[in-house]
C-alpha cells in the first residue's frame, strides 16, 4: 500500500514567520500533532510539533527556582522559525506504507510530510494509519469487490471475504489473474495481506 492511499491532503501548514501562538491555534484547531513549515514560496523548510510549540511558548516560572530571574535573559522564541525542527524526515506519495511506519518508529515521530520535490502535498500520521486499520471488514470486502470489478472487469470471478484486514480470494487458480487480483486488493486502504483459498 502506498502513502498516497492513506495520507491526509492537503496538509495543514504553517509559515516560518507565523507567531508561535498562531501555530498553536492551528494545530489545536485541526486536532493535529505537527505541521510542515513552509517559506514564502511554499517550499518545505521544517516541521513544528506540539512539543516545539510548548517549549517555545512557556518560559520557566520564577517560583520554581530559588535563584532570582535574570532580567537580561532572552525572551522565549516568538516565531515558528525559531523553534521548528529543520532536519525534516519526509516521504513521497509512492513510498510504501511499511517504509513510512519504519521511519516513524525509528525516528520516534508521529507524522511525516509527504512531498513532491520541495512542495508539501500531504501529511501521513499514525492516526491516518490507525484509521485505515479500523475500517470494518465488510466495508473492506465491498471495496475489494469494487476494485476488482472496476479495474479487471474481464478477469475471473472471485469470492471475496475479509477477516481482520486480510482479503481471502477463492476461485479457479490462474497465476497471472491471481497476481493482478493481489495488486488490486492491496490498493484498498486497510487490506494488509491477500490470501488465495482453493
Amino acid at each position: 500500500m502506498l502513502v498516497r492511499e492513506v495520507m491526509s491532503s492537503p496538509a495543514i501548514t504553517v509559515r516560518r514567520t507565523d507567531p508561535v501562538r498562531q501555530a498553536i491555534r492551528e494545530l489545536h484547531g485541526h486536532g493535529i500533532t505537527a505541521a510542515p513549515v513552509v517559506d514564502d514560496a511554499d517550499r518545505l523548510v521544517g516541521v513544528v510539533s506540539e512539543l516545539d510549540l510548548l517549549r517555545g511558548e512557556f518560559e520557566p516560572d520564577p517560583r520554581a527556582s530559588v535563584r532570582p530571574v535574570d532580567p537580561s535573559a532572552e525572551p522565549p522564541p516568538r516565531q515558528v522559525m525559531e523553534i521548528m525542527t529543520r532536519q525534516v524526515v519526509t516521504v513521497t506519495e509512492t513510498t510504501d506504507v511499511t517504509a513510512a511506519i519504519d521511519l516513524m518508529v525509528g525516528k520516534r515521530i508521529k507524522s511525516l510530510p509527504v512531498v513532491q520535490g520541495e512542495r508539501v502535498v500531504g501529511m501521513v500520521s499514525r492516526r491516518d494509519l490507525l484509521a485505515m486499520l479500523a475500517r470494518p471488514d465488510e466495508q473492506l470486502r465491498q471495496d475489494v469487490i469494487a476494485a476488482l470489478r472496476e479495474h479487471y472487469p474481464f478477469g475471473p470471478s472471485w469470492d471475496v471475504a475479509v477477516r481482520d484486514g486480510v482479503a481471502q480470494l477463492s476461485g479457479p487458480p490462474h497465476q497471472h489473474a491471481d497476481h493482478i487480483a493481489d495488486v488490486l486488493a492491496r490498493t484498498v486502504p486497510g487490506i494488509v495481506r491477500v490470501r488465495h483459498l482453493r
